[in-house]
């Protein structure tokens, strides 16, 4: 399918749903050629089980197993959904003292994820751990923006991949949150960070222009906001453009609904981030109309 055949966009957007609800877009379909589902989470934190009964605040929410039964009953309703992971799979729990992360990334994996960013807790065992369990992840770990060359991940994490969806072309890349400081030196080894809204310019180039993809996705763990100028989503949508949608963690924010920011070609980016410990369960509904000639990309959110 040729750059452009479906050029006439609409997502609906459910930013947040719980592990106990499904949202049906039937309606939608109807009107409309193709259907792309994401599926989003950030800052789980090998909470593998569901909190207890007595928690204080989240009693018996979340749970592997709940999300693994909802995401297959939404697969169900559209098969043509992606799931992504914005960071922060580790630590958290003893499962991670335990296993070191070989349980989240099995976990992950048969869930059906496609794609996770790199959060700064992955180097909590140190890099070479991340090395080790990536052998039981059968998802791509993407990150633009280290500089891994002169470490044990050098070729294991790719800086973006591209997912054909029902012949809709889906560009994903990732970006990381700067380690200095953030990160014992011991932990992270020869990384080096590099200014990620000059790295997502470059990563967009290649996704929109070189392989003219029809959705481009950042995979964020920079943090939502801050009150410092430290990098932030917001400033990266602020500071780029063309791209779609930006999901994000670090900060544990709970959206109600995705923030719109104009980006540098005065259109909108979505930023969406679902909390931590997985309990919600991003999701983002894109609907595409098939029209002739290249045509303008319009976005109308609904929620």
């Amino acid at each position: 399918m040729k750059r452009r055949t479906f050029i006439n966009q609409t997502i609906k957007v459910s930013s947040v749903i719980g592990l106990s609800s499904v949202v049906n877009p039937t309606i939608w379909q109807k009107s409309y050629d193709k259907h792309i589902t994401i599926l989003h989470t950030n800052d789980v934190h090998s909470h593998i089980d569901p909190f207890p009964n007595n928690h204080r605040k989240f009693p018996n929410r979340g749970g592997v197993s709940r999300r693994y039964n909802l995401i297959q009953q939404i697969k169900a309703e559209n098969p043509n959904t992606l799931l992504l992971d914005a960071g922060d799979a580790f630590q958290g729990t003893p499962y991670f003292n335990f296993y070191g992360g070989e349980l989240e990334y099995k976990l992950m994996s048969k869930m059906g994820y496609q794609a996770s960013t790199i959060g700064n807790h992955e180097f909590d065992n140190g890099i070479d751990n991340i090395t080790a369990q990536l052998q039981h992840a059968k998802f791509d770990l993407l990150n633009a923006n280290y500089d891994l060359s002169n470490t044990s991940l050098d070729g294991l994490v790719k800086p973006y991949q591209i997912y054909e969806v029902d012949g809709i072309s889906i560009g994903v890349f990732g970006l990381g949150i700067e380690l200095e400081g953030l990160v014992s030196k011991n932990l992270y080894g020869e990384t080096k960070y590099i200014n990620p809204i000059e790295i997502a310019q470059d990563q967009v180039k290649i996704l929109k222009q070189d392989h003219q993809c029809d959705l481009v996705i950042c995979l964020s763990h920079l943090g939502y906001q801050y009150q410092s100028d430290k990098i932030s989503d917001i400033q990266l949508a602020k500071s780029t453009k063309d791209i779609d949608l930006i999901i994000g963690g670090h900060t544990h924010t709970f959206l109600d609904q995705p923030s719109k920011v104009v980006n540098q070609a005065g259109k909108i980016t979505l930023i969406n981030q679902v909390g931590w410990a997985g309990l919600n369960l991003g999701r983002m509904d894109f609907y595409f109309n098939k029209i002739n000639g290249k045509g303008v990309k319009d976005v109308v959110i609904e929620v």
